[in-house]
């Protein structure tokens, strides 16, 4: 097994402030930032925490590699995560820190960030099923573009441009795709699963991830027609009382 090296030799500037919160202060304040930082007791080198004044942001750190130099942020809203992105330099991380911590929008995250911050959702401070599962949607469609899969890209723009898919939340296990009436787990009960082929191959359809194959199609769009005739009626009629609630 590869040996995990000691942190304070892989960071030996943050362990020269003994912890990541005040190394990221430090830097911060070379800056001309102030960084409410709090170190986490049983990692104070590789983990630190922020807190944001707006409520609904929550679940806010960074934390280091375990065995390579590089730092991840994370910051969530309402349970989903909103932005997320890594960095081998530790100078990079005070203002998109600070963004998050004084309420600035994504968009302006983004922008001062100089790596790839936000996951594209979008924040739904009322946590409102429909926004939500709209705002999963976005996500989603960022991740196929990202994701240098073009039969899966293929997959999940042809099943957002379906009205009655696109009302249901969209989920994935093993980048197998899968829709939900309800945004909050645990989900309704599965009706499809759609596999992406690499390379060549069918779209696989399931009725969950690893169940038994049912059929596999050569196109997306044979995937959503398939997904669109398998959406129980009463899924249909809950996503719908969903849609005309929040509209």
């Amino acid at each position: 097994m590869r040996q995990e090296p000691d942190p304070a030799d892989l960071y030996p500037e943050v362990a020269a402030y003994s912890s990541l919160a005040a190394a990221l202060q430090a830097t911060a304040a070379d800056q001309g930032l102030s960084l409410p930082m709090t170190a986490t007791a049983s990692d104070p080198l590789r983990h630190a925490t922020f807190t944001s004044v707006i409520p609904h942001r929550h679940g806010s750190y960074v934390t280091a590699w375990h065995f390579e130099r590089s730092w991840t942020i994370w910051g969530s809203s309402n349970n989903r995560l909103m932005i997320c992105g890594a960095t081998k330099d530790l100078r990079e991380l005070p203002k998109v820190i600070l963004g998050w911590v004084d309420g600035a929008s994504l968009d302006e995250i983004a922008e001062a960030a100089p790596f790839k911050v936000v996951t594209g959702r979008f924040e739904v401070p009322d946590n409102n099923p429909a926004a939500v599962i709209a705002s999963e949607w976005q996500w989603l469609l960022k991740d196929a573009r990202d994701a240098d899969w073009p039969q899966y890209q293929a997959l999940i723009e042809a099943a957002h441009a379906e009205p009655k898919l696109r009302r249901l939340y969209p989920f994935t296990s093993h980048w197998a795709l899968s829709f939900s009436t309800t945004p909050d787990y645990p989900f309704s009960l599965s009706f499809i699963s759609i596999d992406s082929p690499r390379g060549t191959g069918g779209y696989t359809i399931r009725e969950w991830w690893h169940g038994p194959t049912l059929t596999e199609v050569s196109t997306p769009a044979e995937a959503v027609s398939i997904a669109v005739a398998r959406i129980p009626a009463e899924l249909l009629q809950t996503s719908s009382d969903i849609s005309a609630e929040d509209s």
